[in-house]
């Protein structure tokens, strides 16, 4: 491109070497950025006619302009490509060569520092919008199958070693909640980051009366992020807060996909993975491998390699610094394959199938022990003494079945008293619309 935004008539020539560096992929990774960019550009344009600085036909034609180009875009018209050197540059230059004079006057009171930072939020807050109804779809999953499948019996473990009887019930519950708990944070951090920058230019505000309230509605941002030096200075501040939502999610996948894995394998014989999500041996014929869980099981080392790669850019000062640049690529990376990811578990775990009969014969007879422990303090012994003599009768235990164990263990959560109810209502107090759980269409 050699028409950039900010040469001028006394610039040096411009070193298409540098030019590459220094653009990096910023105009790919725009593409993910381009329809929130549009949309402020339109928001700013009519804040612009308010003040007095566009007259009517002049925003109206530059709306009407942008939302061809949206349309363009979205069509696959319009390539951002390398003609341009970022989404930015590609408005502008959009809106000067259809408009002429007009289009160059959107830049007027606003940065590429501001227009970046307004898009990623807005980004943001539709990929946590996306976060939030994949863990409610995950929950709900979770929650159907714990209430259809509560009383069969499976070996609970600890250090990898049998411990007690379970049921699909506390296993299915236990992951609904935890994917209820990463809905709330994916809102939590929504509402934290739902603050408009645009208006605040390169750090230090502009001459203008700019209706920066009355854009930040039309965005649907809750408010302003008030003074212009924090509005860059919250670079980076913002995505790390929103990785950390998604790694909430990503990790705790990590060890449902682990106990999948293990499940799965021959040594266990637990649950069968569906055939969709597995893939055969390119060399063994007898193999089908559950490759979407183990890739699953993975994906929580990219958000939190993104993580360090992001918060490495930002020992900086105050202001903006090209190196601010950086942010975007582990940050579009680590949302875009972690929410196609997420987006794989509602349909996987609602096509497992248990293996219930190996399930129950796996419940060895000493992995009574505790509930007997537990009788013998209902009888009265202190725990440390019922403890001693649940260790010496282990071999009395035989004549035990897993389901009188889950059915006597009436504790709040406990196999016998799941409190699904109190988990649904939970979810359902935090997916009102936009966090439904149905996806957008």
């Amino acid at each position: 491109m050699s028409d950039y935004l900010w040469k001028k008539q006394t610039s040096a020539p411009v070193d298409e070497r540098v030019m590459r560096f220094l653009a990096g992929d910023d105009v790919v990774l725009d593409r993910h950025l381009l329809a929130f960019d549009i949309r402020a550009s339109q928001a700013h344009a009519r804040g612009l006619a308010r003040i007095g600085v566009l007259n009517d036909d002049q925003a109206a034609a530059m709306i009407a302009s942008l939302d061809e180009l949206a349309a363009a875009f979205e069509q696959g018209e319009f390539v951002l490509d390398q003609r341009y050197e970022d989404g930015h540059s590609a408005i502008e230059s959009w809106l000067t060569g259809r408009l002429g004079e007009i289009g160059g006057r959107i830049h007027a009171g606003r940065s590429r520092n501001d227009q970046v930072a307004v898009a990623l939020r807005l980004y943001l807050k539709d990929r946590l919008a996306q976060l939030g109804r994949i863990c409610a779809q995950i929950a709900q999953v979770c929650l159907d199958r714990a209430e259809r499948e509560q009383a069969v019996p499976l070996p609970g473990h600890t250090h990898l070693q049998q411990a007690m009887p379970s049921s699909l019930g506390l296993w299915w519950g236990g992951h609904a909640e935890a994917f209820i708990d990463n809905l709330a944070l994916a809102r939590q951090t929504s509402d934290w980051l739902d603050a408009s920058p645009l208006g605040t230019a390169s750090g230090f505000g502009v001459n203008l009366a700019l209706d920066r309230d009355g854009v930040a509605e039309e965005l649907g941002f809750a408010r302003l992020v008030v003074n212009p030096q924090y509005a860059q200075n919250a670079r980076g501040k913002v995505e790390l807060r929103a990785l950390d939502a998604l790694s909430a999610a990503t990790g705790d996948l990590r060890r449902l996909a682990w106990d999948l894995s293990l499940f799965a394998s021959q040594e266990f014989g637990f649950v069968r993975i569906p055939a969709a999500f597995c893939t055969g041996s390119s060399i063994m014929p007898n193999k089908l491998n559950p490759d979407t869980v183990e890739l699953l099981r993975s994906l929580h080392s990219g958000i939190v390699g993104a993580r360090v790669e992001l918060e490495s850019v930002l020992s900086l000062p105050s202001g903006y610094q090209r190196d601010l640049q950086d942010t975007k690529p582990p940050l579009i990376r680590a949302f875009e394959r972690g929410l196609a990811g997420l987006d794989l578990v509602p349909d996987l775990l609602s096509g497992l199938e248990w293996q219930t009969g190996r399930m129950r014969a796996s419940i060895a007879p000493e992995l009574h022990a505790t509930d007997r422990a537990n009788e013998l303090v209902g009888e009265g012994q202190s725990f440390r003494e019922a403890y001693r003599q649940a260790a010496s009768e282990l071999d009395q235990l035989s004549q035990r079945q897993p389901e009188d164990s889950l059915a006597a263990r009436i504790s709040p959560g406990a196999c016998a008293n799941l409190e699904l109810q109190r988990l649904r209502c939970r979810l359902s107090t935090l997916t009102p619309d936009p966090w439904s759980l149905t996806p957008d269409p």
